[in-house]
């Protein structure tokens, strides 16, 4: 791995020096292990310890195979698929990865006793395979976590649709959380390069799945003096979130827990900022029964941010325990649109308030081909930031984990993998001091 860094750091290696390196047998990387998959049974979600299913081992180099790429990775992020990995739910992902196995002699390769988990990275192109045109080594580049097939034809308008959908890193194997990866050459877009490593691995998964959600016409379709309700507004997702909104002449209205969270959300430029915790929202009057009080004092505290107005979107990931809330303050007409359910996935709402109204609900999971070059090129220009607040090495990837789903982290958790030290990899610096204080903005708190 010496020999791929050095040439790394050297800057002037040529795409024929990265490809006469050698490859190493083997690279360290994070993975959980298939005979731990019930280490947590019994167990609460919020007592379940990523840091004791996460292992970093070593692990043989995979072949490579048509259309795929292998890269050195400089640096990663922990996302909450990481989380739901690593203590094994809904499910295991090693029954992803079997039935990703079954599929061809090629994806065998996936179905494995261990998996090398992580959805993000940024780094160099070491090698491609045969039929791969776009990128050469020695390429610098990013990775979105949208693997498919694309042999259906569901799947040639939206990628999202191919019945052979999956997410890098998550329902495959050979991950970004690790010294080199594996992935597809239609994965790859350029490294943005004002940025550092780490800094350009952590918008990957989370800014491209606020762009569809938000901004895509397969999501929200948000437009100019739209009204956004974006739960979490200073998290990894939410970070990115009220920047689209912000950017795209729409009016953010920000739910955090925390006075610290908040004040983020003002550096970004928004002004609406709901404390959660500080104004005593309980939705819920006990495990079973919902407060529809709460939902309509809600409301009240939404119009008076917004002149009078309730909201066109909710941005919704928290799932169980806000959804209810978020289908009554919706206007009418308007749209929730969901990614996720951190806080559980059995929602419940009031049908009168979606069907009386002519609200819509829109999922949304991650983004097609496009709309992830969209959200990365906006990132390349500077209209859109890395909201990267901390960094961990790779051996502490299961602390990083487990801030990340203890909610004790701001923006995103970035990850060094091959890279020695953060701030390396700035190639543009006059457009970085343009940036710097946005750059930073998570980092400064």
């Amino acid at each position: 791995m010496k020999e791929i860094l050095d040439a790394i750091q050297s800057q002037t290696a040529t795409s024929a020096d990265f490809a006469a390196l050698p490859l190493p047998d083997s690279y360290r990387a994070i993975t959980v292990h298939k005979d731990e998959a019930d280490m947590f049974a019994g167990l609460e979600t919020r007592e379940k310890d990523p840091r004791r299913s996460i292992h970093l081992d070593d692990v043989p180099v995979p072949e490579l195979g048509p259309g795929e790429a292998l890269v050195a990775v400089m640096a990663s992020s922990v996302n909450y698929n990481s989380v739901w990995t690593s203590i094994f739910e809904p499910v295991s992902t090693f029954s992803f990865l079997e039935r990703y196995g079954r599929l061809s002699e090629l994806t065998k390769r996936h179905d494995l006793p261990y998996h090398i988990i992580g959805s993000d990275l940024a780094g160099v192109v070491l090698r491609t395979g045969p039929g791969v045109n776009a990128w050469n080594p020695g390429d610098e580049v990013v990775a979105h976590c949208l693997s498919v097939e694309l042999e259906s034809s569901d799947g040639h308008n939206d990628t999202m649709l191919d019945p052979e959908q999956r997410i890098w890193g998550f329902e495959t194997n050979f991950g970004g959380l690790a010294e080199i990866a594996l992935v597809k050459s239609n994965q790859l877009m350029p490294k943005p390069d004002h940025l550092s490593w780490e800094e350009a691995a952590a918008p990957g998964l989370v800014n491209s799945t606020a762009y569809r959600q938000l901004v895509s016409r397969n999501g929200a379709g948000m437009k100019q003096g739209d009204n956004v309700l974006i739960w979490g507004a200073s998290g990894g997702l939410g970070s990115y979130a009220t920047q689209f909104a912000l950017a795209g002449g729409a009016n953010p209205i920000c739910v955090v827990s925390s006075e610290q969270k908040a004040e983020i959300c003002r550096k970004m430029g928004a002004e609406a900022i709901i404390d959660r915790n500080a104004e005593g929202y309980k939705f819920w009057k006990d495990e079973h029964n919902q407060d529809p009080r709460e939902w309509k004092r809600f409301g009240k505290r939404i119009r008076e941010l917004t002149g009078g107005e309730d909201v066109d979107i909710v941005f919704e990931h928290p799932g169980r325990e806000t959804f209810g809330a978020s289908v009554y303050v919706t206007r009418k007409g308007g749209t929730i649109v969901t990614c996720a359910s951190t806080s559980g996935y059995h929602h419940e709402y009031d049908n009168r308030y979606l069907w009386m109204s002519l609200k819509r609900i829109i999922g949304s999971h991650f983004a097609n081909y496009r709309e992830a070059w969209e959200a990365n090129r906006l990132i390349a220009k500077g209209k859109i930031h890395p909201t990267l607040s901390k960094v961990y090495s790779l051996e502490d990837t299961g602390q990083a984990a487990h801030d990340v789903h203890r909610n004790v982290h701001q923006g995103k958790v970035g990850v060094l993998a091959l890279a020695p030290k953060e701030g390396l990899g700035v190639r543009d610096h006059e457009k970085r001091a343009q940036h710097i204080d946005a750059i930073n903005r998570f980092r400064n708190v």
